[in-house]
């Protein structure tokens, strides 16, 4: 019987898709810079980050690797400027998501997409310093990005869009298991993911 023990090959691996998803993250975010896009990312990040994420899940069959993503996630948005919710949203959706995906013994595409979309969730956290301190936050923003921009971002991202993240995140999370399952049938073949 296998270990269920984590080993340095599946740090490896957790190192390198975290790496990979935060890229991705990065690069897609930028369109934060256009206020009316900012929403759009609940769609974008886990519709392109889908298709190394549901590789990664071809990789993990120990609890705890998709946990030690989130952490090492949340951690690198707080050091980048983000506060705190952001380690809380991508740590709590994270040990939630890796449950899910144990649940599933790791060999279940249907449960990998709930467990994928948890895990997408976390990054509920980096934008919830909007509505839980907004005051404060707008502040912050007006002063760096201007009036203009804030007053904005306010317009695009109301309070009740922490709400409809979670269904937003869910169609491009969908969308990217597809994908990532269309393009890496192989690898989840091989895998024993059905």
């Amino acid at each position: 019987m296998e270990s269920k023990k984590l080993k340095a090959k599946d740090l490896i691996n957790v190192g390198i898709y975290t790496a990979i998803y935060i890229v991705i993250f990065f690069v897609v975010g930028m369109l934060n810079a256009i206020p009316v896009l900012y929403p759009f990312l609940y769609i974008l990040i886990p519709l392109i980050s889908g298709i190394p994420f549901m590789l990664f899940l071809t990789k993990t069959d120990k609890f705890g690797m998709v946990t030690i993503m989130s952490i090492i996630c949340g951690v690198f948005w707080f050091l980048m400027g983000y506060t705190w919710t952001a380690i809380v949203g991508y740590v709590v959706f994270g040990i939630i998501a890796d449950l899910v995906l144990r649940a599933g013994k790791y060999k279940s595409f249907k449960i990998d997409v709930i467990g994928f979309w948890l895990f997408s969730c976390g990054m509920i956290g980096c934008q919830a310093p909007m509505w839980v301190m907004a005051d404060t936050y707008m502040a912050g923003i007006e002063q760096s990005m201007g009036a203009q921009y804030a007053s904005e971002l306010a317009r695009y991202m109301p309070s009740w869009m922490g709400i409809a993240a979670i269904a937003i995140i869910f169609v491009g999370a969908l969308l990217g298991s597809l994908l990532g399952h269309k393009m890496l049938k192989k690898h989840f073949e091989r895998a024993g993911i059905v």
